[in-house]
């Protein structure tokens, strides 16, 4: 999943700089991986009508492809706005929130 550009402009002022900070990487680090589902080309069409827990390299995220699609992870959710971008390294699912871990 790839957040849209203004998905980061919305986080608090000050998050991504504070985030790319080399002090801060492993927090940066779980952040992307709550973006990643290892080994899986999941399309749009997979989901339709579906009610899924997927395994994120940083926990699972909630996937509710009934209405739309929306991702929830334990700190934020997202709607998927553009879907099935094929990439040589799988499908992107673009998003419009940075999601979150908890805490």
């Amino acid at each position: 999943m790839a957040p849209t550009d203004e998905a980061f402009a919305a986080l608090p002022a000050g998050t991504v700089e504070t985030l790319l900070m080399p002090e801060n990487k492993e927090a940066l680090a779980g952040i992307l991986k709550l973006h990643v589902i290892a080994g899986a080309k999941v399309k749009s069409t997979d989901l339709a009508g579906q009610q899924i827990t997927a395994t994120t390299l940083n926990g699972d995220l909630e996937v509710d492809g009934t209405d739309g699609v929306v991702l929830t992870a334990p700190g934020s959710s997202a709607t998927v706005v553009a879907a099935d971008v094929s990439a040589s390294n799988g499908v992107i699912h673009v998003i419009d929130t940075v999601l979150l871990p908890a805490g």
